[in-house]
C-alpha cells in the first residue's frame, strides 16, 4: 500500500512515474513527506520545478530525512525553491509515547 491519494491516471507518464517514485522511497518516512508533497502538487508543478524534484530525489533518503526533521542543516542549494515546500509536508515524527521511566 502507498497510502497515495490520487489517480495517476489523468497525468503525463513522466508526472506518474515521480509520482510512484515519490511514494516507493526506500524509507517511510521519506515516502511520507515526498508521496503527500507529490499527492497534493504533482499536476501543477512546471518542467523547471519537476527537474529540481527529480534533484532532490536523486539524494539518499537518510540525508533527506535528517534535512526534513532538522537533525541537519539543509545544503545550501536546496534552502530555497522546491525544498522548503516539500519540507512543509513533514508529518510529525515525533513518537506516540514519551518514556517517562527514566
Amino acid at each position: 500500500m502507498t497510502g497515495t491519494t490520487r489517480s495517476s491516471a489523468d497525468i503525463d507518464p513522466r508526472r506518474k512515474r515521480i509520482l510512484f517514485r515519490c511514494w516507493h522511497r526506500g524509507i517511510r518516512e521519506m515516502d511520507l513527506v515526498l508521496g503527500a508533497f507529490a499527492d497534493a502538487e504533482i499536476e501543477t508543478l512546471s518542467d523547471t520545478e519537476l527537474d529540481e524534484l527529480e534533484r532532490i530525489m536523486a539524494e539518499e533518503d537518510n540525508d533527506l530525512i535528517k534535512w526534513v526533521t532538522g537533525e541537519k542543516p539543509v545544503p545550501d542549494d536546496f534552502r530555497d525553491g522546491l525544498f522548503p515546500r516539500i519540507a512543509a509536508y513533514r508529518p510529525d515524527f515525533s513518537p506516540l509515547f514519551k518514556d517517562d521511566r527514566a
